[in-house]
C-alpha cells in the first residue's frame, strides 16, 4: 500500500521513505521510479512533519519507540487500529485514519477518512491526490468501509477472474477472455457512478433472456449473500486488529 500510495503522490509532493532496511529503501525507489529521500527509522525525527504510517498494525508500538520528535499530523492507513491507540504510540500533534485501496497506484483510489476535524481538508487534499475522498463521521464507520472499498479489490478482482474462466469454459480463447472482462469492468466502473446498481441490473435483463439465466444461476451460488458475508467477516477482522 505504500508503493501504491507513493506512486499517486509523487508527482505533487514531496516524498521521503522511512524504513528498517536499507535494501527494501533502494527497491522502494527503484519500484517508485522516482528519486526520494530514505532513511532508517532510528535516524528520522518526524517533528513538524506530515508522516502517512504504512506498517502492520501489530508493529505500531515497535515502530513508535524508534522514531524520533512529534509529528504534526499522522495519517495512518492502518485497518483497524484506532485513533487511541495511534495516539499512545506515536507522538502527533494530530491523527487521521485513512483507508486507500490498491487503485491509488493509478490514482483512482477509493479512500475514507475519519479523525481530527481540524486536518479534514488537508488529509481529503493529500489523499485526493490518488482518488476519491470521503469523510466518516466515527471509526465504527471507517471499519465498515475498509471491509468494502479497502478490501474490495480482492472481491472484484475473484469475480473478474471467475467471469473469464467460466468464458474458457465454454470456448473463448484465453486472451479474448481476459480483453473481454477488462472491457466490461472499464465499462461498469463508469456506468455505476451514474445509475443505481438495481436500476443497471434491470436494464440488462430482459424477460426469459441470457442474462436472466446467468443471474438466476448466481442467485443459486448465493454470490449475493456471500458478498454479504464477506463484508461482515472483513469488518470484524477490522475490529479485533
Amino acid at each position: 500500500m505504500a508503493l501504491s500510495i507513493a506512486k499517486g503522490l509523487k508527482e505533487k509532493y514531496h516524498i521521503e521513505a522511512v524504513g528498517r532496511n536499507r535494501e527494501k529503501l533502494d527497491q522502494f525507489e527503484s519500484d517508485l521510479n522516482s528519486k526520494i529521500d530514505k532513511y532508517l527509522l532510528n535516524d528520522f525525527d518526524i517533528s513538524g512533519k506530515t508522516v502517512i504510517l504504512c506498517v502492520k498494525p501489530a508493529n505500531v508500538e515497535e515502530v513508535g519507540k524508534l522514531l524520533k520528535g512529534k509529528a504534526r499530523v499522522l495519517v495512518s492507513v492502518l485497518a483497524g487500529t484506532t485513533l487511541e491507540k495511534l495516539k499512545k504510540h506515536i507522538k502527533t500533534e494530530a491523527v487521521v485514519r485513512a483507508m486507500p485501496n490498491l487503485a491509488a497506484s493509478i490514482g483512482a483510489s477509493m479512500t475514507t477518512l475519519t479523525g481530527d476535524q481540524h486536518f479534514r481538508k488537508e488529509a481529503e487534499s493529500l489523499l485526493g491526490a490518488v482518488g476519491d475522498t470521503l469523510w466518516l463521521g466515527s471509526e465504527k464507520e471507517i471499519d465498515i468501509a475498509t471491509a468494502l472499498a479497502g478490501s474490495g479489490p480482492a472481491y472484484l478482482a475473484l469475480v473478474a477472474e471467475s467471469l473469464a474462466d467460466g468464458a474458457v469454459k465454454q470456448g473463448l480463447k484465453r486472451e479474448d477472455a481476459m480483453a473481454v472482462m477488462r472491457g466490461l469492468f472499464n465499462g461498469f466502473g463508469t456506468l455505476i457512478r451514474e445509475i443505481h446498481p438495481a436500476l443497471l441490473k434491470d436494464a440488462v435483463m430482459s424477460p426469459g433472456g441470457t442474462t436472466a439465466a446467468g443471474y438466476g444461476a448466481l442467485e443459486e451460488g448465493n454470490v449475493r449473500s456471500a458478498c454479504i458475508n464477506a463484508i461482515e467477516k472483513a469488518y470484524m477482522k477490522a475490529t479485533e486488529l
